[in-house]
């Protein structure tokens, strides 16, 4: 699943840029999910009265309203884009007003302050009103949306690629940085998302269906636990494939 951020001020063109990527890449036949941050301390789709509030004030911690034509799943706080993500199986999903210095971007602006308010190196190109006064800027392209929309689609596929752990140089370091410092690279095509050296070394992770990303140590950690146990067991055979399913697991 790949993904990119369209971040901007306010009335910079962000929504117009975000309708034309997810138009283009739905005509050139791709699935496409999105994402909208909204920086309002008051908003909520829910509101007092209705009977999902009702849930919510009881206690619900999550509150699914299933109506005929939509599904709306209330949490009751602010997602983590990476665990927000995990919900998601799309060839592509656009990100706006998302800040996420792993994530490559797109910078919209009324005009070069506004750009510089969020340059910054993972941006690979500008887009929204600034494009009427600007086809360059600090060395990459602004790209007019409405007039140039393949062409703005065809960068988001250049320079889309999928979600980075997020992980800190401490907790992998693989790549000699951090998945910040990988996704600069990626941008300024020092490396390729298929050198990241994360692998799923032969040991996956699933928890409620949603696939868990594991630094090598603790996969190691894993592989060591398990095989220590399943070797002594009659039907062992070296190299086979192991598979251990838990169910329900509850807290002591």
């Amino acid at each position: 699943m790949k993904v990119i951020s369209v971040r901007g001020l306010t009335h910079s063109g962000k929504t117009t840029v975000v309708e034309t990527i997810i138009a283009g890449l739905r005509r050139r036949g791709f699935s496409v999910g999105s994402v909208k941050e909204i920086h309002y301390d008051a908003f909520a789709i829910d509101t007092p009265g209705t009977n999902t509030h009702r849930h919510k004030e009881a206690g619900a911690q999550l509150v699914t309203a299933l109506g005929i034509h939509e599904t709306d799943i209330l949490y009751q706080e602010k997602l983590p884009i990476r665990k927000l993500l995990s919900h998601y199986d799309y060839d592509y999903v656009i990100l706006e007003g998302v800040d996420d210095p792993a994530i490559p971007s797109i910078v919209t602006g009324h005009d070069c302050s506004g750009l510089e308010e969020r340059l910054d190196e993972t941006v690979f190109a500008f887009s929204g009103i600034i494009a009427d006064q600007l086809i360059m800027y600090k060395d990459k392209e602004v790209v007019h949306c409405l007039n140039q929309a393949d062409h703005l689609v065809d960068l988001v596929q250049r320079y889309a690629f999928d979600l980075l752990p997020g992980f800190t140089q401490k907790c992998c370091g693989l790549c000699g940085t951090d998945c910040a410092g990988f996704c600069r690279k990626i941008v300024a095509n020092q490396a390729k998302r298929s050198d990241c050296p994360l692998k799923n070394d032969g040991v996956t992770l699933e928890i409620n269906e949603e696939k868990v990303v594991m630094v090598p140590f603790v996969q190691k950690l894993i592989r060591n636990a398990v095989l220590s146990v399943v070797s002594e067991l009659e039907g062992y055979q070296k190299g086979a494939d192991i598979t251990i399913r838990l169910g329900t697991v509850e807290n002591e």
